[in-house]
């Protein structure tokens, strides 16, 4: 049977999350800890900002010069992760979401995730066409045809053809 650590830290986080709440709230007392939460979902609603649009802005850039932005894109998975973590209310999710902001942390991540998936072509592939992102043939060929070289024999007995009004 094969162990998933799902359930364990949906039952961990919380806990720790209390013991954590009630150890700092003990120290300085209910209304800063409350203050603390609050200022911390505030800096990670600017962090994820800011990061964010710098994040979409390197995606861009390398789209537009023809790569494959997959280390921006893991980039932007995690910072996303981190503002939802900052926004979590508690000093666990805080920390880690916090130390998914530091780009070293991310570049960790990025290190440990190169080798696991598997990036196909998109709009910026070969056989795509940049501008517009769909994909273009790689022989194209037209048929041009007159109204004499094909013809509409229709089906007489087809439920979606009209009936004839007489």
């Amino acid at each position: 049977m094969r162990f998933s650590i799902v359930p364990f830290l949906l039952l961990a986080i919380p806990l720790a999350e209390i013991a954590t709440f009630v150890v700092v709230g003990s120290q300085i007392g209910v209304f800063p800890t409350l203050g603390l939460v609050v200022v911390t979902a505030i800096a990670g609603s600017i962090l994820l900002r800011v990061q964010g649009f710098g994040v979409v802005r390197r995606i861009q850039e390398t789209m537009n010069d023809g790569g494959v932005p997959g280390r921006d894109l893991v980039h932007g998975m995690m910072i996303m992760v981190a503002g939802v973590l900052l926004l979590t209310p508690g000093f666990v999710t805080d920390t880690l979401g916090f130390l998914l902001f530091v780009p070293a942390i991310r570049d960790a991540g990025w290190s440990f995730l190169r080798n696991r998936i598997v990036i196909l072509g998109g709009a910026a592939s070969p056989r795509s066409d940049r501008a517009s992102g769909r994909r273009r043939d790689p022989d194209p060929q037209t048929i041009d045809l007159t109204a004499d070289d094909y013809s509409d024999t229709g089906n007489d007995r087809s439920p979606w053809r009209k009936p004839d009004q007489d």
